[in-house]
């Protein structure tokens, strides 16, 4: 259970039960139903701007949003936020790339919107401090819970059982 290694042991007893029991797919997909439709970069970058306008107005314009299959969870990256700053004209530009690990493809909206929400969140937090997850809990309210939950599916992976 590695992606759950920072939480207490109760936790982790309670989901090692579930996988004891055969009963850990069962009850994701009671909570998470159905996998998401925002498959390709199109779709995911429309989705990814609707957040940004609608709570990071004023914040670097993104250039590039994008599934990204060589994005690895074993590297302990889900997502990469990248900031890029060039010299044009005597003035500094910045501009800002989102990259998503392919695996959020197939999983449910609530996974992926919290994943968006973390790397959307870089745009004004670079370190992950209180002020960092204080935006990301503002943009969803959930957003801790989900971040478990996106953990435990992985969980869930990792055993060889794919939900969708």
């Amino acid at each position: 259970m590695k992606y759950l290694s920072a939480y207490s042991d109760e936790l982790k007893a309670n989901i090692q039960h579930l996988i004891d029991e055969e009963r850990l797919a069962e009850v994701l997909l009671s909570r998470y139903p159905k996998a998401h439709s925002f498959n390709n970069d199109k779709l995911l970058r429309e989705y990814v701007l609707t957040l940004k306008n609608r709570y990071l107005k004023k914040s670097n314009p993104l250039t590039e949003i994008r599934y990204d299959a060589s994005i690895h969870v074993i590297q302990h990256a889900l997502g990469m936020h990248r900031v890029h700053t060039r010299a044009h004209g005597g003035k500094l530009k910045t501009k800002s790339d989102i990259q998503i690990s392919a695996i959020f493809k197939q999983m449910p909206e609530p996974f992926l919107k919290m994943i968006v929400v973390h790397e959307l969140a870089h745009l004004k937090e670079k370190e992950h401090n209180k002020a960092f997850y204080h935006l990301c809990e503002h943009m969803l309210p959930e957003y801790h819970q989900l971040e478990f939950d996106t953990r435990v599916y992985l969980t869930q992976l990792d055993l060889g059982g794919s939900l969708y």
